[in-house]
Formats: structure tokens, sequence, C-alpha cells
């Protein structure tokens, strides 16, 4: 009987188990030079922000739900558990991203405009990408970013359509160019 309830907690489990090494293999690929991450801000009910949006007043906009906040705090959990040490994060000025940032707790954060979205005025898009991407570029070959954005601004810069909290591993070659390396999500 003991072995037969062993077979089946390997089968229900394993997967579970390999899922999350993958997940820590995938986070610890931050550890090498030029690889830094983007991620969407975690879990904020709707789309877009309400007519009356206001940049510094977070009244106006649209954030973080608890669901998000809790989120938030454990995908900077799993990237300590990962072991990795970041240098830089950096935020767009929307609240939703500045308060997930903050609750990653992976060290000071800094609000960087070329992140801040771009969805309710898509003329700004190519130049925002293109600083994002000079941004990254730039970052010295010894350091980590994470860089907290949105849908928008992941899907310009990598091509993909992010879930909220999904956090994207790039390397970033000698040319600029950005390749992905994986995604890590955890829904809460």
């Amino acid at each position: 009987m003991r072995a037969v309830l062993f077979a089946i907690f390997v089968v229900l489990f394993n997967p579970i188990a390999e899922a999350l090494a993958a997940d820590t293999a995938i986070l610890q690929r931050l550890n090498e030079p030029r690889t830094h991450a983007i991620m969407r801000h975690a879990l904020a009910p709707g789309t877009g922000d309400p007519a009356n949006f206001t940049l510094g007043d977070c009244t106006t906009q649209r954030n973080l739900s608890d669901r998000g906040r809790n989120q938030a705090r454990a995908i900077g959990g799993a990237i300590r558990t990962a072991g990795v040490s970041v240098d830089r994060v950096l935020t767009s000025q929307w609240c939703r991203c500045a308060e997930t940032a903050r609750l990653l707790d992976l060290g000071t954060v800094t609000a960087e405009p070329a992140v801040n979205s771009f969805f309710a005025d898509r003329s700004t898009a190519e130049k925002q990408t293109a600083a994002a991407r000079d941004l990254l570029a730039a970052m010295p070959e010894d350091q980590t970013a994470i860089l907290v954005t949105h849908q928008v601004n992941i899907t310009a810069l990598i091509d993909v359509f992010p879930q909220s909290g999904e956090v994207f591993v790039l390397k970033v070659a000698e040319d600029s160019r950005i390749d992905v390396l994986g995604s890590f999500l955890l829904t809460e």
C-alpha cells in the first residue's frame, strides 16, 4: 500500500517539482552577464486608467489589488530564493508599477520614464521602446536590473503579451539585440 501511495505522490507532484526547478533555473540566469528582467506590474484589476488619471495621484489610477500585492511579494521572494542579486530596480512612474517594484523588496527603486505606459498615447511608443532598449544595452555587464512596466511596453520591446506579474529574463547582446531566455509567473 505504501508503494502505491508513493507512486501516486510521484505522479501527482513530480510535475510541480519539475516546474519549480525550471522556474528557479530561469531566474538563476539573471546571474549571467548582460542579463536582466522585465516584468509587467502585478495584478491590478481593469484595463488602462480612468479618465481623470493623474500621474502623481494614485487615487486617480488603476492600482494593485490585495492579490497583486501578494503576487509582487511572492515574485520578489522567488527571485531572492533563486540566489539572484539585483543591482537596479527601475519602474514606470505609474503607481501600480512603483508599488510592485517596492513590494518585490529587491533593492532601491528608481523611477524610469522610459518604461512609462504609452497605452493612452501610442505616438511615444517607438521613442520609449528605443530608450528602454538603450537603457538595457548601457547597463554595466556585471549588473542585473529589473524593469517593472506595462503590457504595451513589453509587447513593443520583445513582441510578447505578458500576463500580470510575468517576468521575462532577457539577454542583451553586444549589438543591443534582446533575446528572451524564458519567463517566470506566479499567479499569487
